[in-house]
């Protein structure tokens, strides 16, 4: 599944390091927070549905490791970056075992079905 990104060749040479450097602290931080823990929530402060993810974890009994980047008034460049770099649109951005499987109504239908703890077994 192929995502539209503009070509490195479409991109001016003086301005390709600002690209491939903005914000590279705040997904390095994600992608070592993927690497080290089996669930991952990021989210924001102020939006319920990261707040409804964790308590869906909670309720499963499943440890995650949550990442806060601000809320609707402040951090929205941290929060850009970290959807530039999945491609999801939204928070909550939850992962299992490294797999990006969504957001909170994704995680409750995988929850539901079963195919949450197939995925962590």
């Amino acid at each position: 599944m192929p995502r539209a990104i503009l070509e490195e060749a479409k991109i001016h040479p003086a301005i390709r390091d600002k690209i491939s450097s903005s914000r590279q602290d705040v997904v390095k931080e994600v992608q070592a927070a993927v690497a080290g823990n089996l669930v991952v929530v990021v989210g924001m402060g102020m939006n319920p549905f990261p707040k409804k993810a964790r308590k869906l974890l909670d309720e499963s009994g499943v440890a995650y490791k949550y990442l806060e980047y601000g809320n609707y008034l402040n951090t929205w460049r941290e929060r850009n970056a970290i959807k530039m770099w999945t491609g999801w649109p939204t928070l909550p951005q939850i992962f299992v075992k490294g797999t990006l499987v969504g957001g909170a109504d994704d995680l409750q239908k995988l929850i539901t079905s079963g195919e949450l703890k197939t995925l962590l077994a």
